[in-house]
């Protein structure tokens, strides 16, 4: 379900793909997609992210990933593949260097700020449940219990440095920007997603002018694992 862009096409075998895979601390998940690409003959790299499957020393904010992004691309351009947190880190490295972005491919991408009440209240929980589990609880098991219920166990896991840095992305909003890129753009997304809500996929529909939206029918979040074979083929029409 959903349109591509069949008319635009390059050749591949000379393209640098990137992953840049959202909040996780493996990318073990992501071996199977990866090699699907690969057999398509395309260059593809997995992206370790800092803070998440590689060190981060100090807390950055998203010009520094854009920044970092820029290193590991080098020369020439590049397709960028991103998923989730991904997808925000690509969004605004499209936006400060369109030139080194041949193809941006999102996949149920983070970058939409919202506001509604019931979101406000979680980023509440977000930024204060592990200070308020150390004041009201020792126990750790009570401590765990906070955390489900806030479902912020990303954050229970990340070190202080990682904490302030996830904080600086998620309250970073690109709506305003997005009308700018240029750049071909496939945004794909699950259609049950309920972490970054579809409508967020429409919206970037919208705004991105150059853009075709695919939906993964009974996809959640993650269709590039649960439908490996329907998002690769997707990518490489596109592409």
């Amino acid at each position: 379900m959903g349109i591509v862009n069949k008319n635009s096409k390059f050749k591949i075998q000379n393209s640098k793909l990137f992953i840049l895979h959202g909040w996780t601390y493996s990318t073990e998940k992501w071996e199977p997609f990866k090699e699907s690409l690969k057999k398509q003959n395309l260059d593809v790299t997995l992206l370790k992210i800092p803070g998440l499957t590689e060190e981060l020393k100090n807390v950055w904010k998203l010009d520094d990933y854009v920044e970092w992004l820029y290193k590991k691309i080098g020369t020439g351009k590049a397709i960028l593949i991103g998923h989730s947190n991904g997808g925000r880190i690509s969004l605004a490295f499209s936006l400060k260097y369109p030139e080194k972005v041949e193809r941006l491919i999102l996949i149920d991408s983070a970058g939409i700020y919202h506001k509604e009440l019931s979101i406000r209240l979680r980023r509440f929980i977000f930024k204060y449940i592990a200070k308020i589990g150390r004041k009201i609880t020792t126990s750790q098991t009570l401590r765990k219990m906070l955390y489900k219920l806030s479902r912020e166990s990303d954050y229970e896991k990340a070190s202080p440095i990682v904490r302030q840095t996830m904080q600086n992305l998620i309250t970073t909003d690109l709506t305003n920007s997005l009308n700018f890129i240029n750049i071909p753009t496939l945004i794909i997304w699950g259609e049950n997603d309920k972490i970054t809500p579809f409508k967020d996929g429409k919206l970037m529909h919208k705004l991105i002018k150059n853009s075709k939206l695919y939906i993964v029918k009974s996809a959640r979040h993650s269709p590039q694992f649960t439908h490996t074979k329907e998002v690769v083929e997707e990518v490489h029409e596109f592409i």
